[in-house]
């Protein structure tokens, strides 16, 4: 008997959208008292880095400049980073204007 290691010809990513590097200083909660940044986003969800700790199950509402309120899922959260999914995805024009006032700035 033997064994060998091998890498599959194609790797499929977990993500189900390509996710976009952005910078966008966003505020958490019905309120918006939280401060947070959104650094990388997909029409499914958003990447956070934050300034208290989020747990993982927690439902947040994420308050995205030019859309408002959208209501995201934490799934997996490390220190002051973590990643969220949206309840709803957002449009595809949507997430393009979200990435494109990134790059304008």
């Amino acid at each position: 008997m033997f064994a060998a290691d091998f890498e599959p010809a194609e790797r499929k990513s977990r993500r189900s959208a390509l996710r976009a590097p952005v910078s966008l200083d966003v505020r958490i909660g019905k309120t918006g008292r939280t401060l947070c940044r959104v650094i990388d986003i997909s029409v499914h969800g958003a990447r956070l880095q934050t300034y208290s700790a989020l747990k993982r199950g927690t439902s947040i509402w994420l308050n995205l400049p030019q859309i408002g309120q959208v209501v995201a899922e934490v799934m997996w959260a490390d220190d002051y980073t973590a990643g969220c999914k949206f309840h709803t995805p957002l449009p595809a024009s949507v997430f393009e204007a979200l990435v494109a006032t990134a790059s304008a700035r």
